[in-house]
Order: C-alpha cells, then sequence, then structure tokens
C-alpha cells in the first residue's frame, strides 16, 4: 500500500480528532447562531463553505458536528466489540451447548442487513445520538462474536494456553492474561475498518432523523435538510457529503494498513 497514501489519511483523521475535540482551533462562527439576512449564501470570504437556510455558517456545522459524526462510528463498534467479544469469549470457552445458542443467534443477527437491524433497534428504544450508537453497535454485535469465536478456538490449543494451565494458573488468569488479549487483537485491527462502515449507518440514521437530532450539527442531518435546497444552494449537501467521504476512506485506508502490517505484509 502507498505508504504516502497512508499517511495522508492517518494526518486526515488527526484533523478530523483534533476538530472534535477543539472546534474553536477551526472556526469562530457559532454553528448554532441564525442570520435571517445571510440565508442560502454562496462560499465567500465571510463564510468560506456558504450558509444553509437559517443563515448559519456551513464550515461552523461541519466542524462542530464532526464530534457527533465520529462518536457515532467509534461509539458504535466500542458497543459491537464489548458485547460481541463478550459473547464470541463465552462461544469459544464455553461447552457444545452455549457456543450452538449463541451462534444460532449470531445467524440470525447476521441474515438481518446492518441499516435494517438498527432501524429495528431504533423503532424499540426511540431516536437520538446515543440510541443510533446502540443500535449500529447491536446490529453489528454477531459479526464481531463470531470473529472473537473463531479466535479463541485458535488460541485455547495454543501451547503457551496449555503451559499456563499446566503451571496451574487459575482459569480465570489464563483467560484475561492470554485467552483474551490475544483472541481480541486482530479484531481490534479490523474493527478500525469497521468504524467507516459505523460512520454510514450513523449518517443515514440521521439522514432519516432517526439519529442526532436537530438544530445540532451533523453531516448526515445536514445532507438530509440539504436535499430540499439541491437546486439552490450546491454547496449545501456537497460539503458534509465531502466529510463523510473522506473520513470513510481515511478510515478504511489506514484500516487495511494496519490489517496489511499485523500479517507481515506492506502492501
Amino acid at each position: 500500500m502507498n505508504r504516502i497514501g497512508v499517511w495522508l489519511a492517518a494526518a486526515v483523521l488527526a484533523v478530523l480528532v483534533l476538530a472534535a475535540l477543539a472546534p474553536g482551533l477551526f472556526t469562530g462562527q457559532d454553528p448554532l447562531a441564525v442570520d435571517s439576512g445571510a440565508t442560502l449564501r454562496p462560499p465567500s470570504a465571510a463564510h468560506l463553505l456558504g450558509t444553509d437556510e437559517n443563515g448559519r455558517d456551513v464550515l461552523a456545522r461541519i466542524v462542530h458536528g464532526t464530534r457527533a459524526s465520529l462518536l457515532l462510528g467509534f461509539g458504535a463498534i466500542a458497543v459491537a466489540l464489548v458485547f460481541g467479544g463478550l459473547l464470541g469469549l463465552a462461544a469459544g470457552l464455553g461447552n457444545r451447548l452455549v457456543e450452538n445458542v449463541i451462534m444460532r443467534l449470531s445467524d440470525v443477527g447476521m441474515a438481518f442487513p446492518e441499516l435494517l437491524l438498527a432501524l429495528v433497534v431504533i423503532t424499540v428504544a426511540g431516536g437520538g445520538t446515543a440510541n443510533a450508537i446502540l443500535a449500529i453497535g447491536v446490529a453489528n454485535i454477531p459479526s464481531y462474536a463470531r470473529l472473537v469465536r473463531a479466535q479463541t478456538l485458535a488460541i485455547r490449543r495454543a501451547s503457551y494456553v496449555e503451559a499456563a494451565y499446566a503451571l496451574g494458573l487459575p482459569g480465570p488468569r489464563v483467560i484475561l492474561r492470554h485467552v483474551l488479549p490475544n483472541a481480541v487483537k486482530p479484531v481490534l485491527i479490523l474493527a478500525t475498518i469497521g468504524v467507516g462502515t459505523a460512520l454510514v449507518a450513523g449518517s443515514a440514521l440521521s439522514f432519516l432523523g432517526l439519529g442526532t437530532p436537530p438544530p445540532e450539527p451533523e453531516w448526515g442531518s445536514m445532507l438530509s435538510t440539504a436535499r430540499n435546497f439541491i437546486s439552490r444552494a450546491w454547496w449545501y449537501g456537497l460539503f458534509p457529503g465531502l466529510a463523510i467521504t473522506l473520513t470513510v476512506i481515511s478510515v478504511t485506508v489506514v484500516g487495511r494498513a494496519l490489517r496489511l502490517r499485523s500479517e507481515g505484509r506492506t502492501g
């Protein structure tokens, strides 16, 4: 993989994280400030990326919306990793009954498209950022449970695990010290790539009005509103869409680079 591309993607992610943590470094505009005299203004010196239907600065809303958008992606994968990891570990270390129950439930979950399953969870739990994170996380649990189970089955037969048991170490200590870290480490690298998919799913939920509620800035909700003004304000939907696209590409490039490096390959 081209190292320049990887470093550029990593730089983009670093900027996004910085924007999420300290948006004031990138813009001094208030993303919620309404200016009825500056509605749907094209990009200019005063508003570098134009304004929306309420006269709010699009750049400020994109920058301040970075936190919510990244939170949807990373938060959802964190939920999937924690609960999927626990289920996968239980399936890999448990008896045949426990394994069969968890795997059959995972099969049922994976039979549904991720976004459809997330919509089902949203319907039960309600909308909002927290529920959107939970919904996307739950939709991803089955796949991570299967990944961790596969890793656990391979590691439990490893010589160093058998040696630990032979030395008389208690089972919980062996699991926490040897099995769990080695089972989760490869999955963490794959999860990096999954963040991009989760971010798109989160933006889709916000686009449908089920994610971050207005007037709080979030890229998906900005796209949803911008579609009503696409013939009058091309910039309104273009820049949030570019933000989503650039973020997903950067996360995917970095995730693939990490995976290749973990496999001992460079391209």
